[in-house]
């Protein structure tokens, strides 16, 4: 039994985010098969993957992991550093004032995404936005 419960204790901790992001609401995003939890902060916003995929490598999972940040964020993606679980995004625009900064973005100069609304999480209490997302 104690084993169990610290099995749950970990997966719990698993979403929670790093230190700064971590007392702020997470949006949940799915792009192309990859879910993300999203928080921002400032001029940055991480994406924490929460889905299991077989041995994801951080070139497919950084480009989604972007969009995922630019869909909550609104503004483009400047880069993404981390791994295949954990990315942060330097944000290209100051949401405080409303402005877009005029350099190159790396999330979304290359793809069109299509949202298909709200879908419920059966295992949460709450849904997420589900993208999908082609390169044109």
């Amino acid at each position: 039994m104690i084993r169990y419960l610290f099995f749950l204790s970990v997966l719990a901790a698993c979403s929670a985010g790093t230190t700064y992001f971590r007392d702020l609401p997470a949006t949940r995003v799915a792009v192309n098969g990859s879910v993300f939890d999203v928080r921002v902060r400032g001029e940055l916003a991480e994406a924490v993957r929460v889905n299991t995929q077989y041995a994801p490598r951080l070139g497919p999972i950084r480009d989604r992991a972007g969009l995922a940040m630019a869909q909550v964020s609104g503004c483009p993606i400047l880069d993404v550093l981390g791994d295949a679980a954990v990315t942060v995004g330097v944000l290209g625009c100051d949401r405080a004032a409303g402005e877009r900064l005029l350099l190159t973005s790396i999330s979304t100069r290359n793809y069109e995404c299509i949202d298909y609304g709200v879908y419920e999480d059966l295992g949460s209490d709450y849904g997420y936005q589900v993208f999908e997302c082609t390169p044109y």
